[in-house]
């Protein structure tokens, strides 16, 4: 039995040296590098995985270097990409000794007659259209370099909620379509933080995004029985909203701006009613023209949607309200209604000192005395006394004349209807003043409610963009 150990063991170290010669090109004297015809044996092979041993898996390397983003559809739900992608394989049938091929330790061959790994990114839903490298270098060890250029075409789950801060995490997940893990293993060629430094160096004034970091992780993914080797990139980006800010958020804000403003103008004034009228219509124009800018989606709404809504429902509610103080000055004191005692105790008293209001009747006594000195149509008791001795004038000595009589009418009818148009002012005034109170009134909620939906849109903004 030792005999026969001993006659096995030479053979076998034969048959093993035989194989490893097998492997190595031939180089032929006087020339520079493999033959033709030792390579024409390894293209010959192309259909088969380039392994002595089949059992034994081929190692794929992969690195890339995301060199800008095309462009995001967040209808469809797709990042546009391109990459420059670098494949590095073993290929044991491109073996040589650089001492015997003239010092060549590196040669390029067409990729079309090599074996090549069924590398995929399985987030992939479009043709790749971009120009394949026809050529690989292959070192004198066998090992295989591939660079190519890669437009990727990829399904992302964009979130648009935050537009136009948003940040985008999407996915690239590299891996063999057919082979398993027993035939085909994929790692990475380099570190993923060189890879996400790469990138950023050549993605820094890529247009309207920028690349906040690649991350990576190899990991295995199992179908029934079988399991596949594969590496998940995420890719984060995030959108420079310097474009948005400028088309759309200043000019909406400034109309908002001069909304408010408008609370300024005479609320007597019919004109109120019809520039807060043409602000709408200029607003509804504005959005109508910046809808191209607003990304749509099915999934959801995103924030700066909901602002623009609230605005323009903000601007009709301020319309609203001057409609309903239009009404209270202009209804109200043209039928000559008198002030309800409940509006008086509740919008005079109450209200009118809750916003620091104050009536002219609570003025110093020198200002009013001033203003009414200056009133002719004011009535005062002396007129009234000098009435009635004009009326008794009117009678002497139990006789009427019939002059005397006439004027005496006519000064009673003057008497009536300037104590009418008195009345009437009065209540003008009285009416006047609920307006002007309620008017104060609205505009500060106004002002409020504006201010909160300012902060809640801002710190959203904020804890989306640091979240």
């Amino acid at each position: 039995m030792g005999r026969l150990q001993a006659l096995l063991l030479p053979a076998g170290l034969i048959l093993l040296t035989a194989s490893v010669s097998v492997c190595e090109l031939r180089c032929l004297p006087g020339d520079s590098g493999p033959s033709f015809d030792s390579l024409q044996e390894v293209f010959d092979r192309k259909p088969f995985r380039p392994a002595v041993n089949l059992s034994n898996p081929t190692i794929t390397n992969i690195s890339f270097t995301l060199y800008a983003v095309l462009g995001v559809n967040e209808k469809t739900q797709i990042l546009n990409t391109f990459l420059w992608l670098r494949l590095y394989w073993f290929h044991e049938f491109l073996i040589w000794d650089p001492d015997v091929c003239d010092g060549i330790t590196r040669i390029s061959l067409p990729v079309n007659n090599l074996w090549m790994p069924d590398i995929i990114v399985y987030e992939f839903v479009d043709d790749d259209v971009s120009q394949a490298c026809p050529y690989v270098y292959v070192n004198h060890t066998g090992h295989i370099r591939y660079d190519r250029m890669l437009r990727l075409v990829s399904a992302c789950n964009l979130e648009i909620f935050s537009f136009p801060f948003d940040i985008q995490n999407c996915t690239f997940t590299f891996g063999s379509y057919m082979h398993t893990i027993k035939h085909v293993r994929v790692k990475t060629a380099l570190p993923f933080e060189q890879i996400s430094g790469n990138s950023k160096r050549y993605l820094e004034a890529s247009g309207e995004w920028e690349l906040v970091e690649i991350l990576g992780e190899e990991g295995i993914l199992k179908f029934g029985i079988d399991e596949w080797d594969i590496i998940t990139f995420w890719v984060v980006i995030k959108r420079r909203p310097i474009l948005y800010v400028v088309n759309l958020l200043i000019p909406s804000s400034f109309l908002m701006i001069i909304d408010i403003l408008s609370f300024y103008l005479p609320p007597h004034s019919v004109d109120r009613a019809s520039f807060k009228m043409t602000l709408i219509l200029g607003y509804t124009v504005f959005l109508l023209i910046m809808n191209d800018l607003l990304p749509s989606t099915a999934n959801g709404t995103p924030i700066i949607g909901i602002y623009f809504s609230v605005c323009l429902a903000l601007m009709v509610i301020s319309l609203l309200e001057t409609v309903i103080i239009t009404n209270v000055l202009h209804h109200n004191c043209m039928k000559y209604r008198d002030v309800p005692r409940w509006v008086q105790v509740v919008v005079l008293r109450y209200i009118g000192s809750l916003i620091c209001y104050r009536r002219p009747e609570e003025l110093p006594k020198t200002e009013l005395t001033k203003k009414d000195s200056g009133d002719p149509w004011t009535i005062h008791t002396s007129h009234t006394a000098s009435s009635l001795s004009t009326n008794s004038m009117c009678v002497s000595g139990g006789v009427a004349v019939p002059e005397l009589v006439e004027i005496c009418a006519d000064l009673r009818a003057m008497r009536s209807h300037l104590n009418v148009l008195q009345r009437e002012e009065k209540l003008q005034d009285q009416w006047c003043h609920v307006g002007y109170i309620l008017d104060f009134l609205l505009f500060r909620i106004y002002l409020v409610i504006i201010t909160c939906y300012a902060l809640v849109i801002i710190s959203m903004w904020c804890i989306w963009m640091y979240h």
